[in-house]
């Protein structure tokens, strides 16, 4: 059985700023924030842009692709066995998980496509895999 089609022991726990990100993984989106005065997408939702500090931001569906930035394997891992951070299309790079995929296969800067991993009773969680 891959990781991708094992439940999640745990749904994640939803903060009110994070809503949108969750209810778009519920419809199988992967949402960013984008900031509307300097135009820079950033993945933690937080009321002011990381870049350049406004205020007007907004949530927005993401591609949902784009290249490994750094993984490792951890062949003793009781969920994922590659954890990783993935560099949007968008341009923020994003803590994930590798799956559906021989981890000797994989290399910085291959590209990848979101898929969702499903939890127990709650939001599925964004998770990449080859493409």
């Amino acid at each position: 059985m891959s990781e991708k089609a094992k439940p999640l022991p745990a749904a994640p726990e939803i903060w009110p700023e994070a809503e949108p990100y969750w209810n778009a993984a519920g419809e199988g989106k992967l949402a960013v924030m984008r900031c509307l005065s300097c135009e820079q997408h950033y993945v933690h939702p937080r009321p002011f842009c990381p870049h350049c500090g406004s205020d007007k931001t907004e949530w927005r569906d993401a591609a949902g692709t784009g290249t490994i930035y750094t993984f490792t394997v951890t062949a003793r891992a009781p969920v994922f066995q590659v954890p990783a951070m993935v560099k949007l299309a968008e341009g923020p790079i994003m803590m994930t998980a590798i799956v559906d995929c021989d981890p000797e296969s994989l290399a910085i800067g291959q590209d990848v496509a979101v898929a969702f991993q499903p939890t127990d009773g709650g939001a599925p969680l964004p998770v990449f895999k080859p493409a």
